[in-house]
């Protein structure tokens, strides 16, 4: 299995069984993630650095609007996609397996849990894992130790509150909070502005 194999299966959704090639592999990103988030969040980076690294972990370039404030933590990185504008800030934990898009313009706040795995419910194939994608719209504001869950959409403009647990999408231009997340409000026009 090569690493196109690997996302290819990922993001069919298809599950990787406890002990299968995929999962497998999936060991070997993580090994390789691990070394290039230690080398992240070891001593002082310029912001070129930390591009360059984050591009290396996801195996593709960022733009030069995005920024990360360190340490930074992920078990896999190669499915992770990141639009202009977007800010991450200290202490974020993905788990981007099945999928991580975040559109332009959003802020992650710190201590942010992005999780894209499930675990199988038989307890004899506790092991086996689903994969499901994250995606963050445009100009999303993700508040500090939010955690959001796999097979989550987030509309663009829409705010989640510090602390809340995502686990069912949430529309454009609302704010979110709470456990489990629920719509607390719309944005008013003027606060759109």
């Amino acid at each position: 299995m090569d690493l196109n194999a690997f996302l290819e299966h990922l993001n069919s959704g298809k599950t990787v069984q406890g002990g299968s090639e995929a999962h497998q592999f999936m060991h070997g990103v993580s090994q390789e993630a691990l070394r290039i988030t230690a080398e992240m969040n070891s001593g002082y980076h310029e912001p070129a650095e930390l591009r360059a690294l984050f591009s290396r972990l996801i195996g593709q370039p960022v733009d030069e609007s995005f920024g990360l404030f360190p340490p930074f933590y992920t078990d896999c990185g190669k499915n992770i996609h990141i639009g202009k504008h977007v800010f991450i800030n200290m202490g974020c934990k993905f788990q981007d397996q099945g999928g991580i898009y975040i559109g332009d313009g959003a802020l992650i706040g710190h201590n942010v849990v992005l999780a894209t795995l499930n675990h199988a419910k038989s307890p004899k194939d506790r092991s086996s894992m689903i994969p499901a994608p994250i995606r963050i719209g445009k100009n999303v504001w993700i508040g500090s130790n939010a955690t959001i869950l796999a097979d989550v959409t987030i509309g663009d403009g829409a705010i989640v509150a510090a602390g809340a647990v995502v686990a069912r999408d949430v529309p454009e231009n609302t704010i979110v909070g709470g456990v489990p997340a629920k719509i607390i409000r719309h944005l008013r026009e003027e606060e759109m502005q």
